[in-house]
């Protein structure tokens, strides 16, 4: 009898741990982000988004504010629709702007926010208009490389 209880401890104490080891893979992959202050949702569309993903953070400052919620695409308009959901401890006025940004140089891409000056605050279901899309780093090297062709060579290469 006592061996099979000490069995049973040992037993629920590998499955905590197997929870918490889940638990904390799922937040450092931001896959699961507990939150219990309330939000509101605003959307913004976008060119390219490049890398951006559900979960992503939305930064003020180096501060999180939010996190994107949805990623959708707008057929009528051909353009990314992002729908955040930003925290209500963080108001931002409706002329504010957002960047689509990159952690370092190769890092997982997040929202920036730019507070604006308008005097009236974004609220739930606001659109968002002012936007930069992501830039992408193929893009910025095909538009070096095409130009320097374009340029033709250079005037001491003979």
């Amino acid at each position: 009898m006592q061996r099979s209880k000490s069995d049973v401890w040992v037993g629920l104490l590998v499955i905590l741990g197997a929870v918490a080891f889940l638990f904390l893979s799922l937040q450092s992959a931001n896959l699961l982000t507990l939150n219990w202050h309330t939000s509101y949702t605003v959307t913004a569309r976008f060119d390219n988004i490049g890398g951006l993903k559900r979960q992503a953070a939305v930064k003020s400052a180096g501060v999180v504010v939010g996190r994107v919620k949805e990623i959708s695409f707008d057929d009528s308009h051909f353009q990314a629709q992002v729908t955040l959901s930003m925290d209500n401890r963080f108001q931002f006025p409706k002329d504010s702007s957002l960047k689509i940004l990159t952690s370092g140089l190769l890092g997982e891409q997040y929202i920036g926010i730019e507070a604006g000056s308008d005097s009236k605050n974004l609220e739930a279901g606001d659109a968002v208009s002012s936007t930069q899309s992501a830039i992408v780093l193929e893009n910025l090297i095909s538009q070096f490389l095409y130009n320097k062709a374009a340029d033709g060579p250079s005037v001491g290469s003979r």
